[in-house]
């Protein structure tokens, strides 16, 4: 039975869900030096306004995950849901012609969903976010809306015949098709994209702790190789390891009980330096949003040292300038076939080149962050080609509701 065969929500222009101030804007507040006790401050001042108590109990949910407090920030997004799965992105600067963004949403952390308000609050859209609750149906009512965008990063196998089936469903134009989440799986990933002439993406196990600790190698990972645990992002407990020895130094000092091995794929360039890009499709358009420098294999652009160093910005920079002459075009023909296996509307990857000259694909997702938070003063070139992104993700949605009359921002 579909699952819209139960109830089909009515769409009504009268929905006001609570206003939430949303991952993006307190992101930014954090990254420009505030602390958990001035962004506390801020919701605080927000919803002493609104008196909502769910949509406050969901902003602090993101401002706790921002303080690295998980377990917190997730009980108070539990405790939010409980009473609404519907809110609304404030914001001050979108006109009543604002094209009307629809969110669905699953549970979880920063990492869950894509986080579309780094996006949307640079243009003129409203944006709702509805979250799909396991075991609930959806509201009998929800907001009329010109697109719906499919959120979720990552869905237990339940979540995603339910996605699938709303997505076939849906009464307006939707983005972000959900069948194709399970190649995007850290372990599923490379057999995905295995057979693209000129790319390469590393293989990948999951491997019990059991297994690793009784030394059976069933898996056809070799020395040295990378493990991190089921869940992990951002580097958090990656390490490269070795031989057995360091394998079983890394579980010593490690809980976890699941694990994620990776071929080691050396990806210096002739300087010696590491380089990563991190390439958002839009409509199939390749964008480069950021590329960091480092001598560390394991590059993240925190920790790479890009606000400290002039000429890694000036290389990240020039990047930018020459990616749809250099980089794109080298590389166009896997990323034409790399669509084709995806399949998303909007979705992005972590990569590098190989020293052979293959596209290296690290990671592909939808729950990536795509931003123009770092400074001006020191990253003006981000600001003309962030602008090409929004401006590209303004026109995939208007792409999708050409029926609706509604303003853009200037540009």
């Amino acid at each position: 039975m579909h699952v819209l065969d139960d109830y089909r929500p009515e769409l009504s222009v009268s929905v006001n869900p609570p206003a939430v101030l949303g991952t993006g804007t307190l992101t930014d507040f954090a990254y420009q030096g505030n602390g958990f006790h001035q962004i506390r401050r801020r919701i605080a001042d927000h919803h002493d306004v609104r008196s909502n108590e769910a949509a406050r109990l969901y902003d602090m949910s993101v401002a706790c995950q921002l303080a690295f407090r998980r377990a917190e920030g997730l009980e108070n997004l539990n405790a939010a849901l409980e009473s609404c799965n519907l809110f609304r992105v404030a914001r001050d600067n979108a006109s009543s012609g604002a094209l009307r963004l629809l969110a669905l949403v699953a549970p979880g952390d920063l990492m869950t969903n894509t986080p579309l308000d780094f996006l949307t609050n640079h243009l003129n859209v409203r944006l709702d976010l509805l979250y799909l609750l396991p075991g609930k149906p959806l509201p009998a009512v929800i907001p009329d809306h010109d697109v719906a965008f499919f959120a979720a990063g990552e869905a237990t196998p339940e979540t995603l015949s339910r996605l699938c089936g709303l997505f076939a469903a849906w009464p307006r134009p939707a983005l972000n098709d959900p069948r194709f989440l399970p190649a995007m799986q850290r372990d599923t990933l490379s057999r995905s994209l295995s057979g693209i002439p000129l790319l390469r993406s590393p293989p990948t196990v999951a491997v019990a702790r059991s297994a690793l600790e009784a030394g059976t190698k069933s898996w056809d990972i070799s020395y040295p190789c990378l493990i991190r645990p089921h869940g992990s992002h951002a580097g958090s407990g990656l390490a490269r390891v070795e031989n057995q020895g360091q394998l079983r130094d890394y579980l010593r000092l490690s809980s976890e009980q699941s694990f994620y091995l990776t071929e080691f794929e050396d990806y210096r360039g002739p300087d010696g330096l590491y380089r990563k890009y991190r390439v958002a499709f839009i409509d199939r358009r390749p964008f480069l949003c950021h590329m960091a420098v480092s001598q560390h294999w394991m590059v993240h652009y925190l920790n790479a040292g890009m606000t400290e160093s002039a000429a890694k910005r000036d290389q990240e920079a020039a990047a930018m300038a020459e990616f749809d002459t250099g980089f794109a075009r080298r590389h166009a023909a896997a990323f034409s076939a790399l669509h084709k296996r995806m399949g998303f509307d909007f979705y992005s990857i972590d990569c590098s080149e190989t020293r052979d000259g293959r596209l290296l694909v690290f990671e592909a997702d939808t729950a990536a962050i795509i931003h123009l938070m770092d400074p001006p003063d020191l990253f003006p070139y981000k600001q003309p080609q962030m602008r090409r992104v929004f401006d590209a993700f303004d026109d995939l949605l208007r792409s999708r509701a050409p029926d609706r009359e509604a303003r853009r921002f200037d540009r």
